[in-house]
């Protein structure tokens, strides 16, 4: 059975294109998840799915060697009509995939879970799925993780489109603070005579209400040479006024960094529990207000919190918590286990995050466009790395008072 077109199809695809990640090259963050999806879920396949107009495009894939199917027998293509797991026990006995040909064959789909990967705006992109040819369910547990991971794989898409929005905002800045002195020679110099004798004529036709012919050449004559110049200070008006206020910009506002920080722990437990790993939330002191945007903020603690757990052993430790530093900071403590087994945090943030992230191929992707939304929030963040101890990262934001203005001024000048 064909699945219909989602309502907002049109804008669907929109949205899936303004990612620009169709036909992009495999990224290990994304290959992490799909691998994390199928050992949680015990089965030999798993996909990062994106439903294109007429195809199904995988992002990443375990236990299947195609990049893309036919939409028309792709199970994700129904997946994508709810906003929550769509779990097919057993494929034979479902009418909607009974007679598909991937099911009908030897060694066809027996199993099949789909989380829809929905962005912020609401739009059903694809999936995280995952695959068996035997029949099976999966318990709560299992569930709820491939929901999670879900979410992990729908922000990396989303920080990384506003990662290079915000690169490209600053470079504009960059360059327009460059245009600066340009531009005050044009107002303090060039424009003015031509702008004192279109004065003139203005004054005296408002004082007289008769036109001056002579005084009107001498405005032609004026103004005709310094076209260029009138031109090039409205462009530059116009292009101040634009930059930064675009759809992709961040949206930035006083939220409560303690409130955040506990919703990103809840975000990331249910992938933690799937490793017995313990998350010790110490985010539930005072309110500590800041200024950002908190849908990326949320996108950036959860990816790091991701990255603690999975970097830490089963059976780890991971302590997160906010607390008053030289301003309101969040602490992720990633904690060395007993036996004497230690996470492998560290090396990832410290060259994923700290070390020139611009750099960092592959890998550490991820971490590096985190990085870059923590700086155009203007935060600072530390790493530390003590044996006995374990990783601890310290990220200090500015307090919610701090003048907007200099904020803006600091951003040009980084």
């Amino acid at each position: 059975m064909k699945a219909p077109l989602p309502d907002n199809e049109t804008d669907r695809l929109a949205a899936l294109y303004a990612l620009d990640i169709l036909d992009s090259a495999p990224e290990q963050d994304f290959d992490d998840i799909v691998a994390l999806a199928s050992n949680v879920c015990g089965t030999p396949m798993s996909l990062v799915t994106l439903v294109d107009m007429d195809r199904q495009w995988f992002k990443a894939r375990v236990g299947l060697d195609e990049t893309d199917t036919d939409r028309e027998i792709s199970f994700c293509a129904h997946a994508i009509l709810g906003r929550d797991l769509l779990v097919v026990p057993d494929a034979t006995k479902d009418p909607r995939f009974a007679d598909n040909p991937q099911v009908d064959c030897a060694n066809g789909i027996r199993f099949y879970a789909g989380a829809p990967l929905v962005t912020t705006d609401g739009f059903a992109l694809g999936t995280l799925c995952v695959v068996d040819d035997q029949p099976r369910r999966l318990d709560i547990e299992q569930l709820q993780a491939l929901r999670a991971l879900a979410r992990q794989v729908t922000s990396q898409m989303e920080l990384r489109r506003h990662a290079v929005a915000l690169a490209n905002t600053t470079a504009r800045l960059q360059e327009l603070e460059r245009r600066k002195d340009d531009l005050a020679g044009l107002i303090g110099g060039d424009l003015r005579a031509p702008l004192r004798v279109v004065a003139a004529y203005l004054e005296k036709l408002g004082r007289t209400g008769r036109h001056d012919a002579d005084l009107a050449d001498q405005v032609a004559r004026a103004t005709a040479g310094h076209i260029r110049g009138f031109t090039d200070l409205l462009h530059h008006l116009t292009e101040m006024a634009e930059t930064g206020f675009g759809a992709e910009s961040l949206h930035m506002r006083q939220i409560d960094l303690t409130r955040i920080t506990r919703r990103a722990v809840e975000a990331v437990r249910p992938i933690a529990a799937t490793k017995q790993i313990w998350i010790l939330n110490q985010a539930d002191g005072p309110t500590l207000p800041i200024i950002a945007d908190p849908v990326r903020l949320e996108q950036v603690l959860t990816h790091l919190l991701f990255a603690a757990v999975k970097y830490t052993p089963s059976g780890g430790r991971v302590r997160v918590g906010t607390d008053i530093e030289s301003g309101p900071a969040v602490r992720l403590d990633d904690m060395d286990l007993p036996d004497g087994m230690r996470p492998e945090l560290f090396p990832h943030l410290y060259y994923g995050a700290i070390a020139n992230p611009a750099t960092v191929p592959g890998p550490d992707r991820g971490l590096a466009v985190a990085k870059k939304i923590l700086d155009a929030h203007h935060a600072t963040v530390a790493l530390s790395d003590r044996p006995g101890d374990g990783t601890s990262l310290h990220v200090v934001f500015p307090s919610a008072d701090l003048n907007p203005a200099a904020m803006l001024d600091d951003l040009i000048a980084a």
